[in-house]
């Protein structure tokens, strides 16, 4: 039999024996000797791991062989698959594992950020209805273009530099959203700091893929996850430790405050800063090098991989043994050559510019060529039907919850009718009342809170105000005479309909400041922090049994046992109801989302992977926005169109990832 580990698959090992398999074995931790688990089967007849999977590798050289038009680019795959057993799972992937998921845990930050601070920013910036909602689509907008652009260059620029660059993007727009006074400010850094962290979730995986052998990249990929959810935690936390601190901030006059919410915007760029320091120590895919002909440069690393891997687990003395990898010749190569000789800087930069944005669009109409499209068709279907239900319903749920918290405030409401209040001074705060037909003569409104009133068709006369803050409080259909309006954020667009006679408005205060005396309502944050904490039963098993069950029956399982979840808020009348609910939504969900981004990696080549993660990816985003948009439109309406949306969305997924190619066993590509 001929020995496939000679130079005729396109690289060689020193001497002639086999490379040496030691990690074969279960070695997720490190330093584990695996020597320990050789005699639980050896003596029941059991294989050995090692001799596994020599006869997998004997069996794939064999069929190379067979096989005599393969392509260059699948010769690669095949000996990269090789290479990567040999250099076995260690230290390496998992420092890598740790930078990488800081970067995921920055994306999983980042769809948090404004729903926390909307609260306190609406009243710091005098934000109306449309602009709040703005703000909360501005993110995924950005995190969609950003998904785009990023994915198609990684393919062509390299995983690390484009991450490298996408997570600065973030950070320093995050930073400067965080000092920004006005609406228009806030919302475009916060455009361009989604377009940075946008790039984070495609770049990651496919990163993170290529350091992976066959049989741990389902689990490994699945425990990368975790760190979204670590995200979620990480933001309810914080979130809840820092925003009702009024005191952590200051203020520089009336027109530059810095409140604490500010603060909790500069601490969740942490995670993101971490991972970019840490990638500076990370080297770049050898996997990109070498389908970019870089063979040198990867041949260094993957030596790097191995060494780092075979000290750790104390065999500093075993080798790396491929002394020669055959890379394959990209005409992009050639002409970045011919770029770097001509013309001058500007030109050059203009002409690489333009050349890499005819590769990128190349490619992602490529995803659309005949061995691709039905693939890219089905995934496509799966991940807007899953992001159109998790993201849509992850709005619904929080805004159900406040909706039943508005309607029990409602129902306790104090109603006067008619009454006359003469020479009165009111010293007292105003809250969940109306006012019908009164008449309010020469009387003092002086330093207090109207929190939720309203007077309709009533008489103000000689009356004075002043030192008023108000929220939710409106005057409609009201006469108003020789009445004194003094430092009161008491504007006249609250005044509805209203007659205003001989009526003056001094030293209105300006801007709309902190009440520094209000409670915060901290089920916000307790709900974002149940929903991610619920995920964690669900990633420990979708990790565990990927490789076991597969990615395809994985996904359609979850998705549809997703679709049966959301039947039971047909029953769902209370808060504790919905936010049980949503625990076990989010709990079975998260195991069909590991699957599909670990199918997504596996179903691409490598010189596509990236751009059709960003492209999938960006789908995903414009699934969140209609989502989003469409079931928070209901809220307090019916919930009849959100849960039967989201069932419908979630069946037709889970029946299309069932006719999807299983990729456990698939070299990746």
């Amino acid at each position: 039999m001929a020995d496939p580990y000679q130079n005729n698959g396109g690289y060689g090992y020193q001497g002639e024996s086999y490379p040496q398999e030691e990690d074969a074995a279960s070695d997720a931790t490190e330093g584990h000797d695996d020597e320990e688990q050789m005699y639980e089967g050896e003596y029941q007849g059991i294989p050995h791991p090692d001799e596994v999977k020599a006869a997998q590798r004997a069996a794939r050289a064999k069929a190379r062989q067979a096989q005599a038009g393969a392509t260059e680019l699948e010769e690669l795959a095949e000996q990269y698959e090789d290479i990567m057993e040999d250099c076995g799972h260690g230290r390496f992937q998992w420092t890598l594992f740790i930078v990488l998921g800081l970067a995921l845990m920055a994306d999983g930050v980042e769809c948090f950020v404004v729903g926390f601070v909307l609260p306190s920013a609406e009243k710091d910036m005098c934000l109306s209805n449309g602009e709040k909602g703005m703000l909360g689509l501005i993110v995924f907008l950005g995190m969609m273009v950003g998904a785009f652009i990023w994915g198609g260059m990684a393919d062509k620029l390299g995983r690390r530099k484009c991450l490298i660059w996408a997570l600065t993007v973030n950070c320093v727009f995050a930073f400067l959203s965080s000092f920004a006074q006005g609406y228009g400010f806030f919302l475009f850094f916060r455009l361009f700091s989604g377009i940075g962290i946008g790039g984070s979730v495609p770049i990651v995986y496919s990163y993170f893929s290529e350091f992976l052998q066959m049989d741990k990249r389902g689990e490994h990929l699945s425990w990368l996850c975790m760190f979204w959810m670590v995200g979620g935690i990480y933001a309810s936390f914080t979130a809840w430790g820092i925003i009702p601190r009024y005191g952590w901030g200051f203020s520089m006059g009336t027109e530059f405050q810095f409140h604490s919410w500010r603060v909790f915007v500069l601490v969740c760029a942490l995670p993101a800063i971490t991972s970019l320091v840490g990638l500076m120590f990370m080297p770049e895919s050898p996997r990109f090098l070498l389908e970019n002909a870089k063979h040198d440069e990867a041949w260094m690393i993957l030596k790097n991989v191995h060494d780092t891997n075979w000290r750790a687990k104390g065999q500093p003395e075993k080798v790396f043994q491929v002394t020669h990898i055959k890379a394959p010749k990209t005409n992009e190569d050639e002409f970045i050559e011919i770029q770097s000789a001509t013309g001058t800087a500007i030109q050059r930069w203009a002409v690489r510019t333009l050349t890499l944005c005819k590769l990128m669009l190349k490619n992602v109409a490529s995803l659309l060529g005949p061995e691709l499209r039905l693939s890219t068709l089905f995934m496509a279907i799966i991940w807007f039907t899953m992001a159109f239900s998790y993201y849509g319903l992850g709005v619904w749920f929080p805004d159900m919850i406040k909706n039943l918290q508005q309607e029990e405030y409602e129902s306790k409401v104090k109603v006067f009718h008619r009454e006359r209040v003469e020479r009165f001074h009111f010293n007292f705060s105003l809250e969940n009342q109306i006012h019908r037909e009164g008449e309010y003569i020469n009387d003092k409104f002086i330093n207090i809170e109207m929190k939720s009133v309203k007077f309709e068709d009533s008489l103000f006369e000689d009356c004075y105000f002043e030192d008023i803050k108000s929220t939710e409080t409106i005057f409609v259909n009201c006469t108003i005479r020789s009445t004194v309006f003094y430092n009161t954020d008491l504007y006249e667009e609250k005044f509805i309909d209203c007659k205003l006679e001989n009526t003056t408005f001094l030293h209105n205060k300006r801007g709309c400041h902190l009440d520094i005396d209000e409670e915060n309502d901290v089920l916000i944050y307790l709900v974002s922090f149940l929903g991610s904490l619920a995920v964690l039963p669900g990633n420990i098993i979708s990790a565990l049994f990927m490789e076991k069950i597969g990615r395809v029956k994985i996904i359609g399982l979850s998705m549809l046992i997703s679709a049966g979840c959301t039947f039971f808020l047909f029953l769902s009348f209370s808060q504790a109801a919905i936010i049980a609910w949503q625990c076990l939504f989010c709990g079975v969900s998260v195991a069909a989302w590991n699957g599909i981004e670990v199918i997504t990696v596996e179903l691409y080549p490598a010189s596509k992977r990236a751009t059709a993660f960003g492209v999938l990816n960006a789908l995903c985003k414009l699934a969140a926005i209609l989502g989003s948009s469409i079931f928070a439109s209901f809220v307090g309406v019916t919930k009849v169109v959100p849960i039967l949306l989201s069932c419908a969305a979630l069946v037709c997924g889970g029946l299309v990832a069932l006719k999807l190619p299983e990729t456990r066993e698939k070299i990746l590509q």
